[in-house]
């Protein structure tokens, strides 16, 4: 099985300075390539996420979810997440059965456990099920139920780490709204490579080397421009590298996708954007 996880990030999909500001015209260019990327290539089994941009991290931030739900208002706060996560969620499905996909829905809230932010559990069983049906499963940012916080959020990467210790994905793709992993944010070059493996990377760019170094300075790489409180592009660059060291046949490839048709050509193996992170 030909498995891809793809995820549209928060930052692609909305303002993430504008709350609940959806990006429809580029949502929808998006569930097309998909859609064209599917019919090119019927082989191709996709699993779907998206981030919950100017949404769910908007409310999230307001009422401190992430760091746990214990009190009455901090309860109240989880729903209220809950539900705007759900807003661009529909939004989302809605989009993509515009553009063909056979999508089915999976939020995390309704089947995630966690322990102290770490995803413990998630129903395998709809997943498996939708990729044997040549369907698409799709996850989300979303809250979740915590055995130490009471409640937290969980980020798409967190559930694509979890999955993709039971589906095992060949390649996971992250597009967002910047260009890969940068070397200084915001305006540094591009890592092409990011190798794991003894603590080391390397990358090339515009025909300059980058020396191996015993880790990678995440300091200079960036959260987010506005809000995220699951961390922006350093918390995901750390998670990324943690799931490839410990599953060294996946890589995963962080990208913009801002350009038309670079997200279909990236599914199809067409194009090699922004920053790949791989086992050395």
């Amino acid at each position: 099985m030909s498995l891809v996880f793809l995820k549209l990030g928060g930052s692609l999909i909305t303002d993430k300075t504008t709350p609940r500001a959806l990006r429809r015209e580029t949502l929808d260019r998006l569930v097309r390539e998909i859609a064209e990327a599917r019919a090119a290539r019927p082989e191709l089994k996709l699993l779907l996420g998206h981030g919950s941009g100017s949404f769910g991290h908007v409310e999230a931030r307001k009422y401190g979810t992430r760091s746990g739900v214990r009190t009455d208002d901090e309860w109240r706060g989880f729903a209220e997440v809950q539900h705007v996560a759900g807003l661009l969620n529909r939004l989302v499905v809605d989009a993509a059965r515009e553009a063909g996909l056979p999508l089915v829905n999976l939020p995390p809230s309704a089947s995630v456990v966690c322990r102290d932010g770490v995803v413990q559990s998630f129903a395998l069983e709809p997943v498996r099920a939708a990729l044997d049906h040549n369907l698409i499963p799709l996850v989300f940012g979303d809250v979740a139920l915590d055995a130490v916080r009471g409640g937290t959020i969980v980020s798409t990467e967190d559930v694509f780490r979890y999955l993709a210790v039971h589906l095992r994905p060949p390649r996971m793709l992250l597009a967002g709204i910047e260009p890969g992993v940068l070397t200084r944010w915001p305006d540094g070059d591009i890592i092409p490579e990011i190798t794991v493996g003894a603590g080391e990377w390397a990358g090339e760019w515009a025909g300059a080397r980058f020396a191996p170094a015993p880790t990678l300075n995440l300091d200079h790489v960036g959260g987010s421009h506005a809000a995220d409180v699951t961390g922006g592009m350093a918390s995901k660059v750390s998670e990324m590298r943690a799931l490839v060291e410990s599953m060294p046949d996946v890589t995963v490839r962080i990208f913009s996708g801002e350009a038309p048709g670079l997200v279909r050509a990236a599914l199809l193996g067409e194009a090699s954007p922004g920053t790949l992170i791989c086992k050395r």
